[in-house]
Formats: structure tokens, sequence, C-alpha cells
């Protein structure tokens, strides 16, 4: 009798889970390049009742008796689906058509990668950097921050869909400057692990980054200047999960409930 009592809290306890994934989506509706959570679930050991065997007359038990004792998560998956192109008004917001990367170097040094387009020149010291809107350096095909001297005047610089970074030249033509914005694919995004601001880190069940620029191995992906991805959260898909979620744990709690009247009866037999 005790064992629904832990069966019915390991499926709480999971669809709790469920539910701070679901509202974490609808949290990031509008953020700009995020990617939808999914929960997957998986069940816990099973207890055998009763092995197979053979009745008083000697014929063969085809199955045995076994119980399972709950769920737990078993992993939150990212769905990587394209997310709606929003038209922006700024020159330096980016959009990518396909399943590349931008990467950026974070203040550790370190390479982070992203979906999120949303940069801006910064001025420094060597003079107008491409960043994110954290100020963390865009990296080009070359793995390079991405600077443009003095000389050039921002408002003219243009980006075609190759990631090329190009200037009017005497004719007001665009032309590329020998810059170019790096993307970068995975064997297995699924396996990059997730960092704050949309960003994703390189892990070992990821691979190494593939530069799109010097592999031929992986469909290259397409720039879009003027353009920025939105969220691919669905919120009727959510709002589904949610209510699918909501009933799941109820029943688990009336689970519960059922238990411990069940407990109680069994208790007050003696009286």
């Amino acid at each position: 009798m005790v064992r629904s009592l832990w069966t019915a809290a390991t499926g709480m306890i999971a669809q709790q889970t469920n539910l701070d994934t679901i509202a974490n989506n609808l949290a990031n509706v509008n953020t700009q390049g995020y990617k939808t959570h999914v929960n997957e679930f998986k069940t816990l050991l099973y207890q055998t009742l009763q092995t197979k065997t053979t009745t008083a007359n000697g014929d063969q038990k085809p199955t045995s008796a076994q119980v399972g004792l709950g769920v737990r998560n078993s992993a939150i998956t990212t769905i990587f689906k394209q997310g709606n192109a929003l038209a922006s008004e700024s020159d330096t917001d980016f959009m990518i058509d396909g399943k590349g990367f931008f990467a950026v170097r974070g203040s550790d040094g370190n390479t982070y990668y992203t979906r999120n387009g949303n940069f801006q020149f910064t001025l420094g010291t060597n003079g107008n950097m491409l960043a994110n809107s954290d100020g963390l350096p865009v990296l080009s095909t070359t793995g390079q921050p991405i600077i443009l001297g003095t000389n050039y005047i921002l408002a003219d610089v243009s980006v075609n869909k190759y990631g090329e970074l190009c200037y009017p030249d005497a004719k007001n033509q665009p032309q590329p400057i020998g810059i170019s914005i790096g993307l970068f694919q995975f064997n297995n995004p699924n396996g990059l692990d997730k960092m704050a601001e949309t960003l994703y880190a390189q892990s070992a069940a990821s691979g190494q980054p593939i530069n799109e620029a010097t592999s031929n191995l992986v469909d290259k992906s397409a720039i879009y200047q003027n353009y920025i991805e939105g969220s691919n959260v669905q919120v009727v898909d959510e709002m589904v999960n949610m209510i699918v979620a909501q009933r799941a744990y109820e029943l688990n709690s009336k689970a519960i409930t059922t238990t411990d009247e069940m407990l109680q009866q069994a208790n007050n037999l003696k009286r």
C-alpha cells in the first residue's frame, strides 16, 4: 500500500519539473533566438511480484507480475526549430536561416554560441567592434573579434547573405572588405550546455564546432540583415502542455489521497 504513495510522489515531482520547463518557455516567448525546451520522462525500477512459473496443472504462465515504482525526468531537450523572422530597423540585427550559430567570446575568454543576432558596434581602443547586447565581441570566420577602423562610416556598412561585411566603393556599390561573420554548426546541438543570455557552450556531447566557412560537410546557412530570429515557442502548445501537466499532477495527488484513505480504513478495522 505504501508503494503507491511513493510512486505518486515521483509523478508529482516529475510534473513539477515539467511545469517549471513550460513556465520557462512562456517566460521567454519574446526572447530573441530562444529555443523551446521539452521534458522527457522515463520509468523507474520495476518490482517483481511473481516470476514466470507454472499453474497447479503444470501449464506455463506466459507472463510475470511486475509493478512499476514511478517516473523521473530523464532529459530536457531543446527543439532547434527555426524561429519566426522579425523585421528590424537596426542595421546590426541579423538572422540566421539554417542550422548555424553565431560565436561570441565571453569575459572568461571562452567561446560561446548563440542564435540571437541582436548586435551593435561599440567603440573601443582599436576601433569599432561588433558585439552582442552584453558587449561580448562577435567572432569572424577566423575566430577573431570583428573590428572596423574609425575610417569606416558604420551607417554605410552592410552584410550580405554570406556574412561578408561590405562597404561602398567609388561607384557606391557595396564591396566585401575581407571580414565575414562566423557561423558554426554542431553534429549534436542538443548536447550543447545551456547558459544564460541565450548562449550555449560546447560540450563533449555536442562535438567540436564546425566552421561553415572552411567545411564542405554541412549545408551553409544564410545571414539576413535587418531581420532577427524570434523565439520558436508556440504559446498554444505550451498552454495545452500546461493543462496536461496540471491534470497529471492532480491525478498523482488523488492517488496519494486515495492511498491515505485506504490506509485509514485498514487502521480502523480493529475498532
